[in-house]
Protein backbone atom coordinates (compact mmCIF):
# COMPACT_ATOMS: atom_id res chain seq x y z
CA UNK A 1 0.00 0.00 0.00
CA UNK A 2 1.36 3.36 -0.92
CA UNK A 3 2.04 6.00 1.70
CA UNK A 4 -0.93 7.56 3.43
CA UNK A 5 0.31 11.23 3.62
CA UNK A 6 -1.35 13.69 1.25
CA UNK A 7 -0.01 17.28 1.09
CA UNK A 8 -1.19 20.08 -1.15
CA UNK A 9 0.52 23.53 -1.23
CA UNK A 10 0.32 26.54 -3.55
CA UNK A 11 2.10 29.90 -3.70
CA UNK A 12 1.56 33.06 -5.74
CA UNK A 13 4.24 35.68 -6.55
CA UNK A 14 3.23 39.28 -5.84
CA UNK A 15 3.05 41.37 -9.09
CA UNK A 16 5.41 44.22 -9.58
CA UNK A 17 4.37 47.33 -11.48
CA UNK A 18 7.16 49.23 -13.35
CA UNK A 19 6.64 52.53 -15.33
CA UNK A 20 8.85 54.19 -18.01
CA UNK A 21 11.81 56.22 -16.67
CA UNK A 22 11.70 60.05 -16.99
CA UNK A 23 15.05 61.90 -17.39
CA UNK A 24 16.09 65.55 -17.88
CA UNK A 25 19.45 67.39 -18.18
CA UNK A 26 20.68 68.60 -14.81
CA UNK A 27 17.78 66.93 -12.93
CA UNK A 28 17.66 63.64 -11.03
CA UNK A 29 15.67 60.81 -12.63
CA UNK A 30 12.14 60.22 -11.40
CA UNK A 31 9.60 57.45 -11.95
CA UNK A 32 6.45 58.81 -13.43
CA UNK A 33 3.14 57.60 -11.94
CA UNK A 34 1.05 55.95 -14.64
CA UNK A 35 -2.37 57.36 -15.23
CA UNK A 36 -5.29 54.95 -14.71
CA UNK A 37 -7.92 55.18 -17.38
CA UNK A 38 -11.62 54.37 -17.17
CA UNK A 39 -11.02 50.75 -18.29
CA UNK A 40 -8.39 50.20 -15.57
CA UNK A 41 -10.67 51.62 -12.89
CA UNK A 42 -13.49 49.30 -14.01
CA UNK A 43 -11.26 46.22 -13.84
CA UNK A 44 -10.09 47.18 -10.37
CA UNK A 45 -13.67 47.65 -9.16
CA UNK A 46 -14.77 44.29 -10.60
CA UNK A 47 -11.75 42.53 -9.05
CA UNK A 48 -12.53 43.97 -5.65
CA UNK A 49 -16.18 42.93 -5.99
CA UNK A 50 -15.22 39.37 -6.93
CA UNK A 51 -12.88 39.14 -3.96
CA UNK A 52 -15.64 40.38 -1.67
CA UNK A 53 -18.09 37.82 -3.03
CA UNK A 54 -15.58 35.00 -2.59
CA UNK A 55 -14.87 36.05 0.97
CA UNK A 56 -18.61 36.18 1.68
CA UNK A 57 -19.11 32.66 0.32
CA UNK A 58 -16.28 31.29 2.44
CA UNK A 59 -17.33 33.10 5.61
CA UNK A 60 -21.10 32.67 5.22
CA UNK A 61 -21.29 29.33 7.14
CA UNK A 62 -19.39 30.85 10.08
CA UNK A 63 -21.24 34.18 10.09
CA UNK A 64 -24.75 32.93 9.49
CA UNK A 65 -24.68 29.19 10.35
CA UNK A 66 -25.27 27.88 6.83
CA UNK A 67 -24.13 24.44 5.60
CA UNK A 68 -20.45 23.89 4.88
CA UNK A 69 -18.86 21.32 2.61
CA UNK A 70 -17.97 18.45 5.00
CA UNK A 71 -14.38 17.38 5.43
CA UNK A 72 -15.58 14.36 7.42
CA UNK A 73 -18.88 12.76 8.34
CA UNK A 74 -20.03 12.46 11.93
CA UNK A 75 -22.33 9.96 13.59
CA UNK A 76 -22.89 6.22 13.21
CA UNK A 77 -23.61 6.18 9.50
CA UNK A 78 -26.64 5.37 7.39
CA UNK A 79 -26.68 2.05 5.46
CA UNK A 80 -24.65 -1.16 5.35
CA UNK A 81 -23.06 -1.82 1.96
CA UNK A 82 -20.41 -4.14 0.55
CA UNK A 83 -17.24 -2.87 -1.02
CA UNK A 84 -14.49 -4.80 -2.80
CA UNK A 85 -10.78 -4.30 -2.27
CA UNK A 86 -8.93 -5.61 -5.29
CA UNK A 87 -5.38 -6.89 -5.54
CA UNK A 88 -2.79 -4.12 -5.77
CA UNK A 89 -5.10 -1.29 -4.72
CA UNK A 90 -3.35 1.55 -2.91
CA UNK A 91 -4.65 3.35 0.13
CA UNK A 92 -5.58 6.35 -1.97
CA UNK A 93 -7.50 4.19 -4.45
CA UNK A 94 -9.43 2.59 -1.61
CA UNK A 95 -10.21 6.04 -0.22
CA UNK A 96 -11.39 7.35 -3.58
CA UNK A 97 -13.68 4.34 -4.02
CA UNK A 98 -15.11 4.83 -0.53
CA UNK A 99 -15.76 8.50 -1.25
CA UNK A 100 -17.49 7.65 -4.52
CA UNK A 101 -19.73 5.14 -2.71
CA UNK A 102 -20.64 7.67 -0.03
CA UNK A 103 -18.83 5.89 2.79
CA UNK A 104 -16.50 8.81 3.60
CA UNK A 105 -16.81 12.50 2.91
CA UNK A 106 -13.28 13.11 1.66
CA UNK A 107 -10.05 11.30 0.87
CA UNK A 108 -7.72 13.25 3.15
CA UNK A 109 -9.17 12.29 6.55
CA UNK A 110 -9.27 8.61 5.52
CA UNK A 111 -5.62 8.61 4.48
CA UNK A 112 -4.65 10.24 7.77
CA UNK A 113 -6.68 7.72 9.79
CA UNK A 114 -5.30 4.80 7.77
CA UNK A 115 -1.72 5.97 8.34
CA UNK A 116 -2.38 5.86 12.09
CA UNK A 117 -3.73 2.29 11.94
CA UNK A 118 -1.04 -0.34 11.17
CA UNK A 119 -3.72 -2.94 10.43
CA UNK A 120 -4.45 -1.16 7.15
CA UNK A 121 -1.08 -2.29 5.82
CA UNK A 122 -2.24 -5.91 6.07
CA UNK A 123 -5.65 -5.53 4.45
CA UNK A 124 -6.30 -8.30 1.92
CA UNK A 125 -8.24 -8.32 -1.36
CA UNK A 126 -11.84 -9.29 -0.76
CA UNK A 127 -15.29 -8.05 0.14
CA UNK A 128 -15.98 -5.94 3.22
CA UNK A 129 -19.11 -4.68 4.97
CA UNK A 130 -19.03 -0.96 5.79
CA UNK A 131 -21.57 1.75 6.54
CA UNK A 132 -22.16 4.80 4.44
CA UNK A 133 -21.65 8.35 5.77
CA UNK A 134 -19.28 7.48 8.62
CA UNK A 135 -16.22 9.34 9.92
CA UNK A 136 -13.04 8.37 8.13
CA UNK A 137 -11.58 6.78 11.28
CA UNK A 138 -14.71 4.62 11.60
CA UNK A 139 -14.35 3.47 7.98
CA UNK A 140 -10.76 2.42 8.68
CA UNK A 141 -11.86 0.55 11.82
CA UNK A 142 -14.58 -1.25 9.86
CA UNK A 143 -12.22 -2.32 7.09
CA UNK A 144 -9.70 -3.71 9.55
CA UNK A 145 -12.28 -5.58 11.66
CA UNK A 146 -12.15 -9.31 10.71
CA UNK A 147 -15.88 -9.57 11.42
CA UNK A 148 -16.57 -7.30 8.45
CA UNK A 149 -14.67 -9.46 5.95
CA UNK A 150 -17.31 -11.39 3.99
CA UNK A 151 -17.25 -13.80 1.07
CA UNK A 152 -14.01 -15.51 2.13
CA UNK A 153 -14.15 -19.11 0.90
CA UNK A 154 -11.67 -21.78 1.98
CA UNK A 155 -11.85 -25.13 0.15
CA UNK A 156 -9.70 -27.91 1.63
CA UNK A 157 -7.97 -30.39 -0.64
CA UNK A 158 -9.97 -33.45 -1.63
CA UNK A 159 -13.48 -32.02 -1.18
CA UNK A 160 -16.32 -33.09 -3.44
CA UNK A 161 -19.14 -30.86 -4.59
CA UNK A 162 -21.66 -32.68 -2.36
CA UNK A 163 -21.67 -33.30 1.39
CA UNK A 164 -20.49 -36.74 2.57
CA UNK A 165 -21.72 -38.69 5.59
CA UNK A 166 -19.37 -41.30 7.00
CA UNK A 167 -20.84 -44.66 7.91
CA UNK A 168 -20.25 -45.66 11.51
CA UNK A 169 -19.58 -42.21 12.90
CA UNK A 170 -22.35 -40.21 11.25
CA UNK A 171 -19.89 -37.35 10.76
CA UNK A 172 -20.62 -35.10 7.79
CA UNK A 173 -17.95 -33.42 5.69
CA UNK A 174 -19.22 -30.33 3.96
CA UNK A 175 -18.99 -30.34 0.20
CA UNK A 176 -17.98 -27.38 -1.93
CA UNK A 177 -21.57 -26.26 -2.47
CA UNK A 178 -22.13 -26.04 1.30
CA UNK A 179 -18.82 -24.24 1.82
CA UNK A 180 -19.77 -21.66 -0.82
CA UNK A 181 -23.19 -21.25 0.77
CA UNK A 182 -21.68 -20.53 4.18
CA UNK A 183 -19.19 -18.05 2.70
CA UNK A 184 -21.97 -16.19 0.88
CA UNK A 185 -23.88 -15.32 4.07
CA UNK A 186 -23.92 -11.63 4.93
CA UNK A 187 -25.89 -9.37 7.29
CA UNK A 188 -26.86 -6.01 5.79
CA UNK A 189 -29.10 -3.56 7.63
CA UNK A 190 -30.44 -6.27 9.91
CA UNK A 191 -31.20 -8.78 7.14
CA UNK A 192 -29.19 -11.98 6.66
CA UNK A 193 -28.95 -13.49 3.19
CA UNK A 194 -27.18 -16.60 1.88
CA UNK A 195 -26.97 -18.40 -1.44
CA UNK A 196 -28.26 -21.91 -0.74
CA UNK A 197 -26.32 -25.08 -1.52
CA UNK A 198 -29.42 -26.36 -3.34
CA UNK A 199 -29.46 -23.34 -5.66
CA UNK A 200 -25.75 -23.76 -6.36
CA UNK A 201 -26.27 -27.43 -7.18
CA UNK A 202 -29.11 -26.56 -9.54
CA UNK A 203 -27.06 -23.83 -11.24
CA UNK A 204 -24.18 -26.29 -11.82
CA UNK A 205 -26.43 -28.34 -14.10
CA UNK A 206 -28.04 -25.44 -15.94
CA UNK A 207 -26.85 -23.31 -18.82
CA UNK A 208 -23.85 -23.85 -21.03
CA UNK A 209 -20.48 -24.96 -19.74
CA UNK A 210 -18.96 -21.81 -21.22
CA UNK A 211 -21.32 -19.65 -19.15
CA UNK A 212 -20.09 -21.50 -16.07
CA UNK A 213 -16.47 -20.65 -16.83
CA UNK A 214 -15.39 -24.15 -17.92
CA UNK A 215 -12.09 -23.86 -19.85
CA UNK A 216 -11.74 -25.19 -23.38
CA UNK A 217 -9.56 -28.12 -22.29
CA UNK A 218 -12.35 -29.43 -20.00
CA UNK A 219 -15.37 -28.91 -22.25
CA UNK A 220 -15.40 -32.38 -23.78
CA UNK A 221 -14.95 -34.26 -20.52
CA UNK A 222 -17.39 -32.15 -18.52
CA UNK A 223 -19.85 -32.14 -21.40
CA UNK A 224 -20.15 -35.93 -21.29
CA UNK A 225 -22.09 -35.54 -18.02
CA UNK A 226 -24.98 -33.72 -19.70
CA UNK A 227 -26.90 -31.60 -17.21
CA UNK A 228 -25.65 -33.36 -14.08
CA UNK A 229 -24.19 -31.02 -11.48
CA UNK A 230 -21.22 -33.40 -11.35
CA UNK A 231 -19.97 -31.97 -14.63
CA UNK A 232 -18.24 -29.31 -12.50
CA UNK A 233 -16.55 -31.83 -10.19
CA UNK A 234 -12.85 -31.09 -9.82
CA UNK A 235 -13.08 -27.81 -11.73
CA UNK A 236 -13.18 -25.67 -8.58
CA UNK A 237 -9.70 -25.88 -7.14
CA UNK A 238 -8.96 -26.05 -3.41
CA UNK A 239 -7.56 -22.93 -1.81
CA UNK A 240 -8.75 -19.54 -0.58
CA UNK A 241 -11.13 -17.58 -2.78
CA UNK A 242 -13.17 -14.39 -2.57
CA UNK A 243 -16.79 -14.61 -3.65
CA UNK A 244 -19.26 -11.78 -4.10
CA UNK A 245 -22.16 -12.47 -1.72
CA UNK A 246 -24.47 -10.36 -3.88
CA UNK A 247 -23.86 -12.45 -7.02
CA UNK A 248 -26.28 -15.16 -8.16
CA UNK A 249 -25.35 -18.87 -8.00
CA UNK A 250 -24.32 -19.16 -11.65
CA UNK A 251 -22.11 -16.07 -11.41
CA UNK A 252 -20.41 -17.38 -8.26
CA UNK A 253 -19.73 -20.78 -9.84
CA UNK A 254 -18.58 -19.24 -13.10
CA UNK A 255 -16.05 -17.01 -11.36
CA UNK A 256 -14.66 -19.87 -9.27
CA UNK A 257 -14.40 -22.28 -12.21
CA UNK A 258 -12.72 -19.70 -14.46
CA UNK A 259 -10.19 -18.67 -11.80
CA UNK A 260 -9.48 -22.32 -10.97
CA UNK A 261 -8.86 -23.09 -14.64
CA UNK A 262 -6.33 -20.27 -14.78
CA UNK A 263 -4.62 -21.64 -11.66
CA UNK A 264 -4.41 -25.16 -13.09
CA UNK A 265 -2.90 -23.89 -16.33
CA UNK A 266 -0.41 -21.69 -14.46
CA UNK A 267 0.69 -24.81 -12.57
CA UNK A 268 1.73 -26.52 -15.80
CA UNK A 269 -1.30 -28.74 -16.46
CA UNK A 270 -1.30 -28.32 -20.22
CA UNK A 271 2.41 -29.02 -20.63
CA UNK A 272 2.21 -32.07 -18.37
CA UNK A 273 -0.71 -33.47 -20.33
CA UNK A 274 1.21 -33.08 -23.56
CA UNK A 275 4.23 -34.92 -22.16
CA UNK A 276 2.05 -37.73 -20.80
CA UNK A 277 0.13 -37.95 -24.09
CA UNK A 278 -3.26 -37.63 -22.40
CA UNK A 279 -5.73 -34.77 -22.09
CA UNK A 280 -5.47 -32.11 -19.36
CA UNK A 281 -8.87 -33.22 -18.08
CA UNK A 282 -7.56 -36.77 -17.69
CA UNK A 283 -4.57 -35.49 -15.72
CA UNK A 284 -7.04 -33.72 -13.43
CA UNK A 285 -8.95 -37.00 -12.97
CA UNK A 286 -5.73 -38.83 -12.09
CA UNK A 287 -4.87 -36.09 -9.59
CA UNK A 288 -8.25 -36.55 -7.90
CA UNK A 289 -7.70 -40.32 -7.61
CA UNK A 290 -4.25 -39.76 -6.10
CA UNK A 291 -5.75 -37.31 -3.61
CA UNK A 292 -8.36 -39.80 -2.44
CA UNK A 293 -6.24 -42.96 -2.44
CA UNK A 294 -3.03 -42.02 -0.62
CA UNK A 295 -1.15 -39.84 1.81
CA UNK A 296 1.17 -37.17 0.36
CA UNK A 297 4.29 -39.32 0.84
CA UNK A 298 2.85 -41.90 -1.56
CA UNK A 299 1.17 -39.60 -4.09
CA UNK A 300 3.77 -40.01 -6.85
CA UNK A 301 3.82 -43.81 -6.46
CA UNK A 302 0.03 -44.06 -6.66
CA UNK A 303 0.08 -41.92 -9.80
CA UNK A 304 2.57 -44.35 -11.34
CA UNK A 305 0.33 -47.30 -10.43
CA UNK A 306 -2.57 -45.62 -12.23
CA UNK A 307 -0.62 -45.06 -15.42
CA UNK A 308 0.88 -48.57 -15.29
CA UNK A 309 -2.55 -50.14 -14.86
CA UNK A 310 -4.02 -48.10 -17.71
CA UNK A 311 -1.19 -49.31 -19.97
CA UNK A 312 -1.47 -52.95 -18.89
CA UNK A 313 -3.59 -55.76 -20.34
CA UNK A 314 -5.85 -55.61 -17.30
CA UNK A 315 -6.64 -51.90 -17.18
CA UNK A 316 -9.24 -51.80 -14.43
CA UNK A 317 -8.02 -49.59 -11.62
CA UNK A 318 -10.33 -51.11 -8.97
CA UNK A 319 -10.21 -48.14 -6.62
CA UNK A 320 -12.67 -48.07 -3.72
CA UNK A 321 -12.66 -44.27 -3.90
CA UNK A 322 -14.36 -44.45 -7.31
CA UNK A 323 -17.00 -46.76 -5.87
CA UNK A 324 -17.63 -44.38 -3.00
CA UNK A 325 -17.76 -41.19 -5.04
CA UNK A 326 -21.49 -41.07 -5.97
CA UNK A 327 -22.60 -42.43 -2.57
CA UNK A 328 -24.00 -40.02 0.01
CA UNK A 329 -22.82 -42.32 2.82
CA UNK A 330 -19.23 -43.53 2.49
CA UNK A 331 -16.51 -45.52 4.24
CA UNK A 332 -13.00 -46.69 3.39
CA UNK A 333 -14.11 -50.28 2.80
CA UNK A 334 -16.79 -50.98 0.21
CA UNK A 335 -19.24 -53.87 -0.07
CA UNK A 336 -19.50 -56.43 -2.84
CA UNK A 337 -22.78 -54.83 -3.90
CA UNK A 338 -21.16 -51.38 -4.10
CA UNK A 339 -18.30 -52.70 -6.22
CA UNK A 340 -20.70 -54.46 -8.58
CA UNK A 341 -22.82 -51.37 -9.19
CA UNK A 342 -22.27 -49.84 -12.63
CA UNK A 343 -21.76 -46.10 -12.45
CA UNK A 344 -19.77 -43.65 -14.59
CA UNK A 345 -17.08 -43.75 -11.88
CA UNK A 346 -16.86 -47.33 -10.58
CA UNK A 347 -13.46 -48.62 -11.75
CA UNK A 348 -14.26 -52.13 -10.51
CA UNK A 349 -17.10 -52.34 -13.04
CA UNK A 350 -15.39 -50.64 -16.00
CA UNK A 351 -12.04 -50.09 -17.63
CA UNK A 352 -10.15 -46.83 -17.75
CA UNK A 353 -10.58 -43.64 -15.77
CA UNK A 354 -13.82 -42.50 -14.12
CA UNK A 355 -15.96 -40.08 -16.13
CA UNK A 356 -14.99 -37.03 -14.06
CA UNK A 357 -12.64 -36.15 -11.25
CA UNK A 358 -13.91 -37.52 -7.94
CA UNK A 359 -12.77 -34.52 -5.88
CA UNK A 360 -10.75 -31.32 -6.13
CA UNK A 361 -7.08 -32.33 -6.00
CA UNK A 362 -4.53 -30.22 -4.17
CA UNK A 363 -1.26 -28.99 -5.64
CA UNK A 364 0.77 -31.97 -4.39
CA UNK A 365 -1.65 -34.56 -5.75
CA UNK A 366 -1.87 -32.79 -9.09
CA UNK A 367 1.93 -32.47 -9.26
CA UNK A 368 2.19 -36.23 -8.68
CA UNK A 369 -0.26 -36.85 -11.51
CA UNK A 370 1.82 -34.60 -13.74
CA UNK A 371 5.16 -36.11 -12.70
CA UNK A 372 4.67 -39.70 -11.43
CA UNK A 373 7.52 -41.54 -9.75
CA UNK A 374 9.27 -44.11 -11.97
CA UNK A 375 8.46 -47.72 -11.05
CA UNK A 376 6.81 -50.95 -12.18
CA UNK A 377 4.14 -51.11 -9.48
CA UNK A 378 0.70 -52.38 -10.41
CA UNK A 379 -0.83 -52.86 -6.97
CA UNK A 380 -0.94 -51.09 -3.62
CA UNK A 381 -2.88 -51.48 -0.41
CA UNK A 382 -3.00 -49.54 2.85
CA UNK A 383 -2.42 -51.99 5.69
CA UNK A 384 -3.11 -50.00 8.88
CA UNK A 385 -4.85 -46.94 10.31
CA UNK A 386 -1.61 -44.95 10.17
CA UNK A 387 -1.73 -45.04 6.38
CA UNK A 388 1.18 -47.42 5.75
CA UNK A 389 0.89 -48.42 2.10
CA UNK A 390 2.67 -51.28 0.36
CA UNK A 391 3.40 -51.25 -3.39
CA UNK A 392 4.29 -54.15 -5.65
CA UNK A 393 4.27 -55.30 -9.25
CA UNK A 394 3.61 -58.93 -8.29
CA UNK A 395 0.01 -60.07 -7.80
CA UNK A 396 0.82 -62.84 -5.30
CA UNK A 397 2.77 -60.42 -3.17
CA UNK A 398 -0.16 -58.03 -3.37
CA UNK A 399 -2.50 -60.73 -2.04
CA UNK A 400 -0.17 -61.23 0.92
CA UNK A 401 -0.15 -57.50 1.54
CA UNK A 402 -3.91 -57.46 1.38
CA UNK A 403 -4.10 -60.17 4.02
CA UNK A 404 -2.18 -57.83 6.33
CA UNK A 405 -4.78 -55.16 5.70
CA UNK A 406 -7.59 -57.61 6.45
CA UNK A 407 -5.88 -58.72 9.64
CA UNK A 408 -5.51 -55.15 10.87
CA UNK A 409 -9.19 -54.46 10.29
CA UNK A 410 -8.56 -51.48 8.02
CA UNK A 411 -10.72 -53.03 5.31
CA UNK A 412 -13.62 -53.83 7.60
CA UNK A 413 -16.87 -52.05 6.78
CA UNK A 414 -19.69 -51.00 9.04
CA UNK A 415 -22.57 -52.45 7.08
Amino acid sequence: MEGMSDKDSSGRAAPRQVGPAQSGEGRPQRHAQPKRGRRGRLIAVLGAAAAAILALVLLWPRLFGGPALPADFTGEGKDDILIEVTSGESGRQIAENLKELGVIADVGPFISAAAANPKMDAIQPGFYRVRTQVPAATAVAQLTDPQNRVGKLVIPEGRQLDDIEYIGTGAVTQGIFSLISDASCVDLNGTRTCVSAQDLKAAAGEGSLESLGVPDWALEGAGAMGTSHRRLEGLIAPGTWNIDPTADPAQILGTLVAQSGDRYVAGGLLDAASSLNISPYEVLIVGSLVQKEALPADFAKVARVIYNRLDSDYDRLEFDSTVNYPLERQEVATTDADRAAETPWNTYAMSGLPATPICSPGDEALAAAERPEPGDWLYFVTIDDEGTTLFTGDYQEHLANRDQALSSGVLDHGR
